[in-house]
């Protein structure tokens, strides 16, 4: 995993969160008990499993704020698939309400951090704990898409779009994908991948975000034809 350059905007990210979640949480309150056991966009996984795994998600986010560390108790395998399909199996009215006060919960958990730049381990890398509120607004933000409802990559503010870009930009240093130079429609860019041959890649924030992310053809972006990202949630 890539380390970001430069601090997150804390406070801005936060407001974000708060958006996509309002959003999300909009366009599921409606949802028929049928809607929410149908396929999402993830394979294998209805609605439901999505729904459960962000609220998971944010429990889990919760416990890194108060111990700093992502290797907590729920990070065994065979633990996180039996709450999923267990959690999944639910109505939709507890979906909804777990959606919502899991994510509360991680809202009053944030309010609670007095030092943003206390290291935490993620995976192999330390990085401060100000990486997290980033990775939840791309959890719930990438999540949505997959519900398959009303959310569209165009609608996504372009802070938002551009914090998120950056983000996945910054998971892909390292690798050895495809070797492409990426140019946003912001003003960002990045060389990321190995290889001899070299990709010119362009496009909005949001949909490079969604394209590299696995969330978009790659006809959404320009100079990416042929080439096919793996999922990044």
């Amino acid at each position: 995993m890539g380390l970001l350059a430069g601090p997150v905007p804390v406070d801005d990210v936060r407001v974000w969160i708060g958006d996509v979640t309002s959003r999300l949480l909009g366009d599921t309150i409606g949802m028929s008990e049928a809607g929410w056991h149908s396929p999402s966009l993830l394979p294998g996984w209805s609605r439901a499993h999505v729904a459960t795994h962000l609220a998971r998600n944010a429990d889990r986010f919760a416990t890194i704020v108060a111990d700093g560390s992502c290797d907590g108790p729920c990070a065994d395998p065979d633990v996180q698939f039996l709450e999923l399909e267990c959690g999944a199996d639910r109505t939709g009215i507890d979906l909804q309400i777990d959606l919502d006060s899991s994510a509360g919960a991680l809202d009053r958990a944030w309010r609670s951090v007095d030092d943003w730049d206390r290291p935490i381990r993620i995976g192999d890398d330390e990085q401060p704990l100000s990486v997290l509120p980033l990775i939840r607004l791309h959890e719930v933000a990438v999540h949505h898409l997959d519900l398959d409802i009303s959310a569209f990559v165009d609608d996504l503010a372009p802070e938002t779009a551009a914090w998120l870009l950056r983000w996945v930009l910054s998971r892909f240093v390292g690798t050895h994908g495809p070797a492409m130079t990426i140019t946003s429609s912001s003003g960002q860019t990045a060389t990321v991948g190995s290889g001899r041959v070299m990709r010119k890649v362009s496009g909005t924030d949001q949909r490079l975000w969604a394209w590299l992310c696995g969330r978009a053809p790659a006809d959404a972006v320009d100079g990416a034809r042929g080439l096919s990202m793996d999922l990044l949630a």
